[in-house]
């Protein structure tokens, strides 16, 4: 069992958020594999279903970005999960927008939601980094994190989630590599 965690804010106001990228891929991979009802657990919004044979549970944490940890800490021990199951969509401000990259352990570059994860179990969980861009100045980072995706992102935006949900196989089987490789491939035939 692996435990898939999209990274966002609650409320309705924060939903277009680049900020709010890891909420949409979980809502996207639930609807894409059929995953079962919504349930209120852990402190967030918890799914369950398969994708690519292997059963994974989908969360989203109902707290905000800088107490994620705490959601996803106790969904962890509650299904007794070591550290390799945990896997992390959120917005990275370094790569490049609909760019994305997966990598395990590291830094927080200052993203809080990691940040709280950290904080709660250590630095060695797999993050699907997701790009946004980087604004040019960190005077700007904020708004640009907490502002809505533009009416000319929306098409990349899209593409980029049925990408992730159509490859997602390759990530449940810890294929990370053929992940990205096939998510860039259809993202290619977009353009």
């Amino acid at each position: 069992m692996q435990l898939w965690v999209g990274l966002g804010n609650p409320g309705p106001g924060h939903a277009m958020q680049r900020h709010n990228v890891g909420f949409m891929v979980a809502d996207v991979l639930a609807d894409m594999h059929g995953f079962g009802p919504v349930q209120k657990k852990f402190s967030g919004w918890l799914q369950e279903g398969r994708i690519g044979g292997e059963k994974v549970l989908l969360l989203k944490p109902a707290t905000f970005m800088n107490e994620s940890g705490r959601s996803v800490g106790e969904a962890m021990r509650f299904y007794k999960l070591g550290i390799e199951v945990l896997t992390v969509f959120h917005d990275e401000l370094d790569l490049a927008p609909f760019k994305i990259k997966v990598k395990t352990g590291g830094g927080h570059a200052g993203h809080n939601g990691l940040r709280s994860i950290d904080r709660h179990l250590g630095p060695d969980f797999r993050r699907v980094r997701l790009g946004i861009g980087h604004p040019g100045h960190k005077d700007r980072v904020h708004g640009h994190v907490l502002g809505n995706y533009a009416k000319a992102e929306m098409d990349g935006l899209a593409d980029m989630l049925g990408a992730v949900g159509a490859e997602a196989a390759w990530l449940a089987k810890g294929d990370d590599a053929r992940f990205m490789s096939d998510v860039a491939r259809r993202m290619q035939d977009q353009e």
